[in-house]
């Protein structure tokens, strides 16, 4: 099954601040506000929605194709997503602008502050489709240019696509969700962006159904809940981390491992457990790409958190 990802490709800047966001906030000053957090400390990391799921789907034996645009500053980059699995010959490469950057502070409550540069990933929606064979189109955070195209050219040709509009939900307007959402095969929100879902566009959760076959919504620690017109909603808990170091990525990986384990043909149940135990490796680490996977280890901790049943239906995939 080929699958194809488009999205961001950029530069994580990960600090750590030792407190929390919401003690340092006065409620009645909201409208004046200026806050400093004082971190302690800072880690830069690959990163980018895109190349983050990619990668993940890379270390689990998929090729997946990124398209995607960078500047030239972020040829080692490429190199690295190569020499992990990834087809990167969908990459556009700006002669003008530079990669994109994400700067996101964590405080002890693993919330999170965040800024995106987007840089050379506004060249993203001079990107066609046209000349992509894929089985499937992954559309996650991107310029919302490219977002919308790939996403039309997807329906014009008759590809399966899945809608992961996550972090652009926050400055796209409901004419541009239901435009990225309807049709689609999947639809990959968290518990809040479905709240914004239904803000921005007015749809209730019936009517999200009755406009996409799957909807996935990731509950942090409570699990992920997948749901279907006239279906009882399939409720799978998470792999208990060994320890939390940082979230950024973690609903990355939890797409690539749903997504590689549906292109394995197993269900949507199954696919949900593979994403919860990738999304594990990446809590446990520093930055969205610095995990790695060892087959043993990994089908153990499998079985550990959703059963031997499952932990069999998985093995005959992993490499």
């Amino acid at each position: 099954m080929r699958i194809v990802v488009t999205g961001s490709i950029a530069t994580d800047h990960l600090m750590t601040f030792a407190g929390l966001f919401s003690e340092q906030l006065l409620p009645d000053q909201l409208d004046n506000l200026s806050v400093v957090f004082l971190a302690d400390g800072l880690e830069v990391r690959r990163g980018g929605t895109g190349a983050n799921i990619a990668y993940g789907m890379g270390l689990l034996g998929q090729t997946p194709l990124l398209i995607g645009s960078v500047g030239k500053d972020a040829a080692d980059y490429l190199v690295w997503l190569q020499d992990h699995g990834v087809d990167v010959s969908g990459v556009r490469i700006s002669q003008t602008l530079n990669s994109p950057r994400f700067t996101v502070t964590t405080d002890l409550a693993q919330n999170q502050i965040g800024s995106f540069y987007p840089g050379a990933m506004a060249e993203a929606a001079l990107i066609s489709l046209d000349d992509v064979s894929a089985d499937l189109v992954l559309i996650s955070p991107n310029d919302p240019g490219a977002m919308l195209r790939h996403t039309a050219e997807c329906r014009e040709r008759g590809i399966p696509f899945a809608a992961d509009p996550s972090q652009t939900l926050t400055f796209l307007d409901g004419d541009a969700i239901r435009q990225l959402v309807t049709g689609a095969k999947y639809l990959f929100t968290n518990e809040y962006e479905a709240g914004l879902v239904a803000d921005k566009t007015g749809w209730s959760d019936e009517e999200v159904l009755e406009l996409v076959d799957v909807r996935i919504t990731t509950h942090g620690a409570k699990g992920s809940v997948v749901s279907r017109k006239g279906e009882e909603d399939l409720h799978v808990g998470i792999a208990e981390a060994d320890q939390v170091v940082d979230p950024t990525g973690t609903g990355d990986a939890f797409r690539a491992g749903f997504l590689t384990a549906t292109s394995w043909g197993l269900g949507l149940e199954c696919s949900a457990q593979v994403g919860s135990l990738l999304a594990t490796h990446v809590v446990e680490t520093m930055g969205p790409q610095d995990y790695s996977l060892s087959r043993a280890p990994f089908l153990g901790r499998f079985e550990k958190a959703f059963g031997a049943d499952a932990a069999a239906e998985v093995a005959p995939h992993l490499s």
